[in-house]
């Protein structure tokens, strides 16, 4: 077994550990006070070469491997919480599916412009009333000369109203079973398409969350992805890269606030010697510190896995559990090292707290994870094998 990254990936990570330290860092309270869409972000990541860095040259991209977009989108979450999410579903949760089911023209018309930056994605499969059970979506895409009418409404739309382009899932069927759904790429300037307000959440207050509503939407023919009435396949195997990343931002949350928290440590004093002599804090910091380190290597698994192309979604389902709550219950553990400090707005340990929350509940919360590994743990009892 050979736990070592290649070259490219440590320079990869390395390179975006720079960037994130000494451009994303320094702004991320900023941005998290104001609410204010981090453009200039993004556009230092095209720049950069990051956006679509998994996509082969080809379509713009750099070929890097999915290990090294999870190893930067840890490393991003570790400076600023939010640029990571945009990062995420603009790279696995947009460009990902048109990449893996779109056809060669489609392919090459959308894939460029969002590996250049020129284009920032979204994805659009929750809905007011189906969130878990992504199958029950009332969205309708009618067949009509040439295309289709999408008429519906979205809910929780992470870049909803700053993207460029959208991939959308409508039922197609209405007499088929409930998973006849399909996958189309809308622009945002479509006639039809509109936005709510943005979401005041707890925390990723510069990610833009809205609505987004289809009022007879025109689809052309030729931005259906894949086959019509199998979209649902393609939601979730895109899902399943997500929560890869969710893991990873997860991670790069809690490290951000152990760092805070042992840098703390060594500078205050009570008793007359540092904080971090007292065995209180020590454990406090050794627990977070283990579990830190097992969630960042069960993601890094993941992701090798699916470098390699196999089926990965019960082991995907544990990393993210683990890792949202080791996030969840550690970081307010790390907050409290600080005392009344950690609970002022002034430190970022409390940005830290808020940010990570969210990591329970989207692209599948904790209890939809569970069950695809209790499904996993079944399966494999019943084919006779075990895990």
């Amino acid at each position: 077994m050979d736990f070592s990254l290649s070259e490219e990936e440590r320079g990869l990570q390395s390179a975006m550990r720079d960037l994130a330290r000494s451009v994303f860092a320094p702004r991320a309270a900023e941005i998290d006070r104001t609410g204010a869409f981090p453009w200039d972000n993004v556009r230092t990541l095209a720049e950069a070469g990051y956006l679509g860095m998994t996509l082969p040259p080809r379509y713009g991209g750099a070929g890097a491997s999915f290990v090294s977009f999870i190893l930067c989108l840890e490393e991003i979450a570790r400076a600023c919480a939010v640029t990571a999410v945009i990062f995420e579903v603009h790279n696995s949760l947009h460009t990902e599916p048109i990449f893996r089911f779109g056809s060669e023209a489609q392919r090459e018309r959308f894939l460029p412009p969002l590996a250049k930056g020129e284009v920032l994605g979204a994805y659009c499969l929750t809905e007011p009333s189906s969130g878990s059970d992504a199958a029950a979506m009332q969205s309708v895409a009618t067949p009509v000369d040439g295309g289709y009418r999408l008429r519906g409404q979205k809910a929780f739309i992470t870049n909803g109203g700053v993207a460029d382009r959208y991939v959308v899932f409508a039922r197609t069927s209405a007499d088929a079973d409930r998973r006849a759904i399909s996958a189309f790429v809308v622009d945002k300037d479509s006639p039809g398409l509109s936005f709510g307000a943005p979401e005041r959440k707890m925390g990723l207050h510069a990610s833009q969350t809205t609505q987004v509503f289809f009022d007879d939407v025109f689809v052309e023919e030729d931005r259906l992805i894949g086959e019509r009435d199998h979209g649902m396949r393609i939601a979730l195997s895109t899902l399943d890269y997500g929560r890869v990343g969710i893991a990873a931002q997860a991670i790069g949350i809690a490290q951000a606030a152990l760092d805070t928290a042992a840098n703390y440590a060594l500078e205050r004093y009570q008793f007359g010697r540092p904080i971090a002599e007292h065995q209180g804090v020590q454990w406090i910091l050794a627990e977070m510190a283990t579990d830190l380190e097992a969630a960042r290597w069960m993601c890094y698994r993941v992701a090798w896995m699916v470098d390699q192309g196999r089926r990965a979604t019960t082991e995907i389902a544990q990393a993210k559990l683990f890792a949202s709550t080791m996030a969840n219950v550690h970081i307010p553990r790390a907050l409290r090292v600080l005392g009344g400090y950690g609970y002022l707005q002034d430190h970022p340990i409390e940005r830290n707290l808020r940010d990570a929350k969210v990591t329970e509940i989207y692209e599948g919360t904790s209890e939809v994870m569970k069950m695809l590994v209790a499904r996993g743990v079944i399966e494999a009892a019943r084919n006779g094998r075990t895990s």
